[in-house]
């Protein structure tokens, strides 16, 4: 295995300049993916014949859910890299991803709840789909409140990796809830190992907005670490010069 461009990881100037080319094209598919997606899914798409125009909210809420769980899981596999390979950027992107993902799963929680009030006829119940991404949410907060609350760099990292690994034991107990419990909340929408359940023209547009949140997520990601990079280089000649040139 070619561990190269691993390594290149590890270097703030590389991933600096890298990064940078990757922002503009990121950008304009995240443009692209979320308006054709919403602007299909939330006016164009047909009424769910059950649910009828209040299914629309799921071009929202099941990307943010998607989101939200996949975020946490890249914190886990940062706070690995960070324990086990000390690398300083897996740091970086643990510190700055996890701020997107708490936003993701208040955005998962809320839609949840206006999607409930008709379906269910209740904002809230305490099942275990709800339980458990409500717990993820308390578990951003707690990587985030960590990573401020200690003052030493190296010891702020290793604590807030071991938070990261330890909470993603919630990760599949969130996706596989409504199969280990009674719960109010449907099946996943679509999986990829089955043909799925709504029409095209239904499924096509929630697919463009799961890969625009995706990649919303990526330009987002990508602005906050080339700043902390600056900020935590900025003693360094080429990092100096980047910031005279911006300035």
């Amino acid at each position: 295995m070619n561990w190269t461009f691993f390594h290149k990881l590890g270097s703030p100037r590389w991933f600096y300049d890298i990064s940078g080319r990757w922002l503009p094209w990121f950008a304009v598919a995240s443009a692209l993916l979320l308006t054709i997606g919403l602007v299909w899914g939330l006016l164009y798409a047909p009424e769910d014949y059950q649910q009828g125009n209040s299914f629309r909210i799921i071009y929202i809420h099941v990307p943010a859910a998607f989101v939200a769980q996949s975020v946490y899981i890249m914190l886990a596999a940062c706070g690995i890299v960070t324990l086990v390979w000390r690398m300083k950027l897996a740091d970086v992107a643990l510190r700055c991803a996890a701020p997107f993902g708490a936003w993701m799963t208040f955005v998962a929680l809320l839609t949840g709840a206006i999607w409930g009030k008709p379906t269910w006829g209740t904002y809230w119940v305490w099942d275990a789909r709800l339980t458990s991404m409500l717990i993820l949410l308390f578990l951003y907060f707690g990587v985030i409140a960590l990573s401020q609350a200690i003052s030493n760099r190296d010891t702020a990292a290793k604590a807030t990796a071991v938070l990261a690994i330890v909470g993603v034991i919630n990760i599949p107990i969130i996706k596989y809830s409504v199969n280990w419990w009674n719960t109010l909340h449907q099946p996943a929408t679509f999986k990829l190992t089955e043909k799925p359940a709504m029409p095209a023209e239904m499924w096509l547009p929630l697919l463009l907005a799961v890969l625009g949140f995706y990649t919303l997520f990526t330009v987002c990601l990508l602005m906050r670490m080339r700043n902390e990079v600056l900020r935590r280089e900025s003693k360094t000649r080429w990092a100096q010069a980047e910031l005279e040139r911006l300035s």
